[in-house]
Parts: C-alpha cells; sequence; structure tokens
C-alpha cells in the first residue's frame, strides 16, 4: 500500500488513513469545507473535501482509520490533498501500527538509556527526585508525543525528544567543565514530563481540559512538588534547582516560561530544547521534500522555507 511520504503530485489514491484532525471551514460563496489532516506511520498531510455534505460529515470520525478517496496537489510547493470521498472502516480489523508514526528508536532501547541516564547520577536527592518523577508519568513517558503536530509527534516522542536532550547535554558538560552535569541531566529527563497530562495520547493526540488550562510547564512543576514532599526533599536545594529548570526551560516569556534561565544549566537546557525540538522539525519536512526543492513554510520556524540540497554528505 503506498504511504503518505510517497505521496506524488497529481497521483490519486483511495486507501484507509488515520484521521487526526478535521476542522470545519466556509468559503466566501458559503460552501462548507472541512480541512483534514490525515496521517500513516510515515507522516501526516492535511487535506481539503471541498462541498462538504452533511452525510460526508456523518462518517469522518477522528481517532478512526478510514478509506480516503484523494487526488495528491502541489499547493505552494507543500502537498495537500483533495478529498473527494470518506468512508469509515470496520475499526477491530484495523492494524493501528500501520497508521501511527513512532519513534525509530525501540522502546526497550529508549527505557534501558533513561535508566542508564538516571542510575548516573551522582546527587542522591536529584536521582531520587528524578526516579520519583519518573514512577508517577509510569509508561506514558515511553509512549507519549512530545507535541500534538510540530516536534516529536509521535509515540515514543517524549522520550526520543528527553533522551535525545540528555544525549546534547552530555557533551556539552565535556566542552564545558564548570557546569553540574548531575543537574543538566536530571533536567533534561524530566522537564517535559507535564506533557503526559497536558495530552491526550499518542493516536489523536489533543490537549486535554488541564493541558490546556495549565500548560506542561506548570503540570510538570507540581508533580516535581509532590515527589519532593513525598520524599522530605521539597526544601532542599536540589528541588529548588529542578523546579528552575522546569520553568525556565522554553527561555523566554513570550515562549511560556514563568521564569527565564538564571543558573547555567537552566541556559543550556532551554538551549538544547530549542535545538532539538527544531531540528526534528526540519527532518520531518525535509525528509518529505525532494533534493533540490522547498519545504513549506515552516511555523515554528518563523514561518520559513527550507531548501534540501541536491549535495550528498560525504
Amino acid at each position: 500500500m503506498t504511504k503518505i511520504k510517497d505521496f506524488k503530485p497529481q497521483e490519486r489514491y483511495a486507501i484507509p488513513l488515520l484521521i487526526k484532525d478535521v476542522k470545519n471551514g466556509t468559503t466566501n460563496k458559503g460552501a462548507a469545507y472541512l480541512t483534514i489532516t490525515v496521517a500513516d506511520n510515515t507522516g501526516m498531510i492535511d487535506g481539503k473535501f471541498w462541498d462538504v455534505k452533511p452525510e460526508d460529515t456523518a462518517v469522518i470520525h477522528v481517532g478512526h482509520v478510514e478509506e480516503i478517496s484523494f487526488e495528491v496537489l502541489d499547493y505552494k510547493n507543500s502537498l495537500q490533498l483533495r478529498i473527494n470521498h470518506v468512508q469509515d472502516l470496520d475499526q477491530s480489523a484495523v492494524d493501528l501500527e500501520s497508521f501511527v508514526a513512532a519513534s525509530t528508536r525501540p522502546l526497550a532501547d529508549r527505557q534501558a538509556e533513561v535508566k542508564k541516564f538516571v542510575y548516573s547520577i551522582h546527587n542522591e536527592n536529584l536521582r531520587k527526585l528524578v526516579v520519583g518523577v519518573l514512577r508517577m508519568t509510569a509508561d506514558k513517558y515511553f509512549t507519549y508525543p512530545a507535541a500534538s503536530k510540530i516536534h516529536h509527534n509521535f509515540l515514543g516522542g517524549l522520550s526520543e525528544h528527553s533522551l535525545s536532550i540528555a544525549e546534547m547535554c552530555e557533551e556539552v558538560c565535556k566542552h564545558y567543565p564548570q557546569l553540574n552535569r548531575d543537574l543538566l541531566i536530571a533536567g533534561a529527563l524530566i522537564h517535559d514530563v507535564g506533557k503526559t497530562i497536558e495530552m491526550s495520547g499518542p493516536i489523536t493526540t489533543e490537549y486535554t481540559l488541564q493541558g490546556r488550562l495549565e500548560g506542561h510547564i506548570s503540570i510538570a512543576n507540581g508533580i516535581l512538588s509532590e515527589v519532593a514532599d513525598s520524599l522530605g526533599l521539597e526544601g532542599s536545594e536540589e528541588a529548588a534547582l529542578l523546579h528552575h529548570m522546569i520553568l525556565s526551560h522554553h527561555g523566554h516569556y513570550e515562549y511560556g516560561s514563568p521564569v527565564l534561565p538564571m543558573v547555567q544549566e537552566a541556559e543550556v537546557l532551554s538551549l538544547m530544547d530549542n535545538l532539538d525540538a527544531r531540528m526534528n522539525t526540519l527532518k520531518q519536512a525535509l525528509d518529505s521534500t525532494a533534493a533540490g526543492n522547498w519545504t513549506g513554510k515552516l511555523f515554528a520556524l518563523d514561518n520559513r522555507q527550507f531548501y534540501k540540497p541536491t549535495l550528498k554528505k560525504e
């Protein structure tokens, strides 16, 4: 079966795809249409269903795999679908693994690497706090995405993102030995754990009511407070520093951090977090772009387009 990554302009298909999101719209002439985001395990793509009728919308369900009939269009240097028909399928017969994008790092490897990092933290209080936070988030830490659409938006994306940052921080500590490695690794591992409550899960990722009202930074800070209280560590410097790492990791007030980084490890964490998110956003966009062409405009990168060179890596 043809996958999203293999779509080419002017081709027509009638294949099953996962409905990730549906938005209603109205043209200037008053005609109803839908913007539908569909996915498989190779990526996501948006489509327009023009002149949609009530009987069409009745069979379109977010979270269902449905047979979509469509044509692939090249719209402003980005692929888009023109959807003609949608047919719901028997969900009990669907193999969801074919339709949910997942981390390329196997689950067992991610679990082993996180455990290795945790037990490499020499400071006992920091290690206890990290272990407690990860126990509270349990399996969700390894299955949830790190975002709904922009970066690491796939099964296991949260742990992949956290591990990637921890690995980069490890290298940064070698270059800048004045950094406290234990604090930086601890912050890297747990800074985003609030996303296990902020979002609904890896299949159809939506923001929960608590997520919308509080945001993952506040949620993660609350989780840490609960763990620190249970361990009798809420008044410790280690807990205060980890709270700060969580609260400041977006680096700017306008990006959602209630405080700015005020210790050097928090500054590094915010830079590594931003770098990893941007590089994953670029990877996803460039993976679906042919060499010698441009990506579509990337909202998370100031609406810039990026060129994919034909120059080969040696």
